[in-house]
């Protein structure tokens, strides 16, 4: 996919790196890119396992109302835009991200200015081997 020309969300805890694990994120650094670069850059904050009261240990790959709720309220925030990248999410939320119009993307990137790199030069990578495998998962 060409991200030139689109509005991306990057989970972030700092606004400097990706986050390893979507569901710990506190923030999204939204991004919109026009030819490859970046014509606006804003944080918004981002509901998490923080956010939940959730007990230590518990992923978003978990099922049911409870946890559709949990991804809902962490999309919310970037429903305008087309991608989210992070380093690694549980298949709960790449699910949850697909049936919102929103492409999950899970790079090896360590850093935003990464990303913006990756995107002017057409090189984002997306590896589905960075889905987190968790308990009871196969």
């Amino acid at each position: 996919m060409d991200f030139k020309n689109l509005v991306i969300a990057i989970a972030t805890d700092d606004g400097t790196t990706v986050s390893s694990h979507f569901g710990r994120a506190r923030f999204y650094e939204v991004l919109n890119f026009s030819d490859g670069k970046v014509t606006k850059r804003e944080r918004r904050e981002k509901a998490g396992h923080h956010s939940f009261g959730s007990a230590e240990g518990e992923h978003e790959h978990h099922s049911g109302e409870a946890s559709d709720h949990r991804h809902q309220t962490m999309v919310s925030p970037v429903l305008d835009c087309q991608a989210v990248i992070v380093r690694g999410m549980g298949q709960g939320a790449v699910e949850h991200l697909r049936r919102s119009n929103l492409l999950p993307v899970l790079t090896g990137l360590h850093t935003i200015e990464e990303v913006i790199g990756a995107v002017a030069a057409g090189s984002l990578d997306n590896d589905p081997q960075r889905i987190h495998q968790h308990h009871g998962q196969h």
